[in-house]
């Protein structure tokens, strides 16, 4: 029995313990951490603006051939692909590095075409698997030429694919998209630009190197950002681009606009930077919670597709637009901070940089893009034309040079004795043994000419291209011009140079009070039919009194047909063409300071009283005084009823009229005043205010002139008492047979005082002669320093006055649309 083997022992393990340093590891691997964050994720480069990721996914899209003339692919396809080949990080980084790229409100000029949900200012985006994404037209200008060796390769992080260290870009990335991150001790926050701007700075800086930050800063006077909205003070900016450090403040653009009848709101139709309505919805509902913002009434977001943004902010009855404004700025983002931090990559050395630093670095990046792929297709046009030249001999002689090629025994054989019969390079005997016999005809002779002098033309140019700078640089200008004109657009953000914003102020001050004050004004009415309030002026203004506006500085437009004194939360009535009067208080009303009043820059008397359609406002009366108020008709009927006939119904009716009248005229008639009518076959009647006894309201009135058939009355006015000397007669002829506002007629003005009184209901006389082809008036009016205007509310200029009673008018120069007073 053979002896049993033993089994060797094992070998003994040998136990390799090094100690180590805590202190020292931990900084060299924190050094590591912090090198590959810096580098490889956080940070842009200064060159193309974009972050490793971000490079990876454009580089890639553009290698699957996702141009924006292509369909869209899934993007979790795109991901898989950044992720395997190129980009060694999780999922859902790719992703969201993707998603930004596509978003318009993030990005000034998107690189990425999105299809799908790709999120909003609120919310995330679906899931990569949901949505859809190919390279948007302006990516195409970041990755042109990247087959022309214009930029180095590296190899990707296993070394199986190589990708691009840096883009052509061919704009300014990072200055027109700006970015965000935050790195290990360093973080980045650049605001997005104009690319027509930038472009602008970019072009001169290339053409006069010293330019200084003065010069760029005519070409880009600040950021742009995506959403529009408002920059408030630019000394920060200039800070940041100056230093690279810096902060500006940004609004909401918001207006004030009226809701509906008596009611007004804040439209908010651009957003700052990054902020979205739920947000603000959030903070306006925070501070109203908190009893920190009064006055709001109701928050609706109006956004869709179609319309963008469109925020409305009711506000409530008795409360400033404009102060409720004021508080929200100070305690919602719609006034919002941004802190810019220019850092970015140079050289692999991050570095903070002002603008004309990054328009440098930038532009040295352009100029070696140019230069080496003029150096490439310089070397391709040179190979090209070395290849022609040897075919073109070859087609001179091509008998003998099949000749050769029969005789020889191999391939070999024969392009050797090609290059030594005639003295052909070993390319140009390659390309020859390989011709097709097909391009053997007189015709490829005569296209290969052709390209032989093309190729030389070309190779001219770009020799003389590299060889001098001047012209380089103008091909660099000349490319970026072309950028900024195919993917540039206008200017979207507002840049204010103002005061210093709301929010500078304490955001802990003491809410203000927001309600508008019981303070005296004058609300007018406009001969066009717009209202407007404007604040009475006291004493301590100088002029001993309470006034409105000296006459040297009145408004020259527009002109008043009635105008009350009241307090801003005040009771006054519209009297309207249908016998209606409707109370109101003027808190709501447009406000202007006393020293500018222009009616036309009010509101629709119209809209903001909520008059049905075909319904106008004939006057305003004050509804606190015991003069009673007197209405004319079309019909010629007069009545007076008195304010507290009306108690404190918001909407009465104050006379009973027949079917087809209307009111022509109205206003408060003191027992001392006189009324007025005039007809449209130009008669004049003047009487007594006490022949109208006050009615009742409900009562129709009494006869007031008596018509001729077919006639009706134009006018109907009160001339106060003390006036009747200063009062004066406007009257315009014209002819019923051509259109209303085509023709301006004739016009006449003559002195009140012309015409004797007369009683009640009888038929006045004659107030214009009418010229041949006239026989109507279109317009009439009586009373104190007369001002036509035309439809549009501009002044137009009325006849000379002191003409006689009944003579005719005078031919006019524009039509006149209506005739009112001046504001006194």
């Amino acid at each position: 029995m053979a002896a049993s083997r033993k089994a060797p022992a094992p070998a003994a393990v040998v136990e390799r313990i090094e100690d180590v340093d805590v202190s020292t590891e931990m900084q060299g691997s924190f050094l590591e951490y912090a090198y590959s964050v810096i580098y490889s994720r956080a940070l842009p480069d200064a060159r193309d603006g974009l972050k490793p990721v971000q490079r990876r996914i454009l580089y890639q899209m553009a290698e699957m051939g996702l141009r924006p003339d292509r369909g869209h692919v899934k993007s979790a396809r795109v991901v898989g692909e950044v992720m395997g080949k190129l980009h060694p990080h999780g999922d859902t980084a790719i992703y969201d590095a993707l998603v930004r790229l596509a978003q318009p409100f993030a990005l000034r000029v998107p690189l990425v075409d999105g299809h799908g949900n790709f999120g909003s200012l609120d919310d995330g985006p679906a899931a990569a698997r949901y949505t859809e994404a190919r390279l948007a037209p302006a990516a195409l200008a970041l990755t042109e030429s990247l087959d022309e060796d214009v930029v180095d390769f590296v190899p990707n992080y296993d070394g199986q694919f190589q990708q691009p260290e840096v883009l052509a870009a061919a704009f300014p990335n990072l200055l027109v998209n700006g970015t965000t991150g935050i790195a290990v001790g360093m973080a980045t926050n650049m605001a997005p630009h104009n690319l027509i701007e930038v472009v602008g700075a970019a072009v001169h800086l290339l053409d006069n190197p010293d330019a200084t930050l003065e010069e760029l800063m005519e070409f880009v006077p600040g950021p742009d950002l995506p959403g529009g909205g408002v920059i408030v003070g630019l000394d920060g900016v200039k800070d940041a681009y100056a230093t690279g450090r810096g902060s500006f403040r940004t609004r909401a653009k918001v207006s004030i606009e009226s809701l509906g009848p008596r009611r007004t709101g804040l439209v908010v139709t651009e957003l700052p930077y990054m902020v979205g309505p739920e947000r603000v919805k959030e903070k306006i509902k925070d501070a109203i919670t908190a009893k920190k913002l009064t006055g709001i009434a109701d928050f609706t977001d109006f956004t869709d597709r179609n319309n963008g943004l469109r925020l409305v902010i009711g506000i409530k009855t008795g409360f400033d637009p404009q102060a409720v404004l004021t508080q929200l700025y100070r305690l919602t983002p719609l006034e919002d901070s941004f802190g810019i931090n220019n850092v970015a990559l140079v050289d692999g050395q991050p570095q903070t940089l002002g603008l004309r630093e990054l328009l440098q670095v930038y532009l040295k990046h352009r100029i070696d893009v140019v230069t080496r792929r003029t150096r490439h297709r310089l070397a391709r046009r040179q190979e090209r034309l070395h290849l022609v030249e040897g075919l073109l001999i070859a087609i001179l002689d091509i008998d003998e040079v099949i000749q050769v090629i029969r005789a020889s025994d191999d391939s070999e054989q024969a392009r050797t004795r090609l290059m030594d019969v005639f003295d052909l390079s070993q390319l140009q005997a390659e390309y020859i043994l390989e011709l097709r016999l097909r391009r053997l005809t007189k015709f490829s002779r005569v296209e290969l000419e052709a390209e032989r002098d093309q190729l030389k033309s070309e190779i001219a140019h770009l020799e003389e291209l590299l060889g001098s700078d001047v012209l380089l640089r103008a091909q660099v200008a000349r490319e970026l011009d072309a950028v900024a004109e195919t993917y540039g657009t206008p200017r979207r953000t507002l840049l204010l140079n103002g005061g210093p914003p709301v929010s500078a102020r304490s955001r802990a001050a003491a809410p203000a009070d927001l309600q508008i004050a019981d303070a005296p004004c004058r609300v007018f009415l406009s001969a066009t039919g717009r209202m407007v309030r404007a604040d009475l002026r006291t004493d301590a203004d100088g002029d001993g009194g309470t006034g409105i506006v000296p006459p040297a500085r009145r408004s020259k437009h527009d002109a008043v047909r009635s105008s009350v004194d009241t307090t801003t939360r005040g009771d006054l009535g519209a009297v309207t063409s249908t016998g209606r009067l409707v109370r109101f208080s003027p808190v709501d009303l447009p406000s202007v300071p006393g020293n500018s009043v222009q009616p036309a820059a009010g509101t629709r008397a119209d809209q903001y009283l909520g008059l049905s359609g075909g319904e106008h406002v004939i006057a305003l009366v004050p509804l606190s005084e015991n003069p009673p108020i007197a209405l004319g008709t079309a019909q010629g009927v007069v009545k007076r009823v008195a304010a507290t006939e009306i108690g404190n119904k918001h909407d009465a009716e104050i006379i009973a009229l027949k079917p087809g009248d209307r009111v022509v005229g109205a206003a408060v008639a003191p027992d001392d005043a006189q009324l007025v009518f005039v007809t449209t076959d130009a008669q004049l009647l003047r009487f007594e205010a006490t022949a109208v006894r006050p009615q009742g309201r409900s009562a129709g009135g009494m006869a007031g002139i008596r018509l001729a058939e077919g006639q009706q009355a134009i006018f109907f006015g009160v001339v106060a008492a003390g006036t009747e000397d200063e009062a004066v007669v406007v009257t315009i002829a014209d002819t019923s047979q051509t259109l209303t506002g085509t023709d301006a007629g004739s016009g006449k003005v003559s002195a009140l005082a012309e015409y004797p009184t007369k009683g009640r209901a009888t038929g006045g006389v004659r107030a214009q002669r009418f010229l041949k082809g006239e026989d109507t008036l279109s317009l009439a009016w009586v009373g104190v320093e007369p001002r036509a205007v035309g439809p549009d509310g501009a002044v137009r200029t009325l006849a000379a006055p002191g003409a006689k009673r009944d003579a005719s008018g005078q031919p006019l120069e524009d039509v006149i649309g209506a005739v009112g007073t001046v504001i006194a």
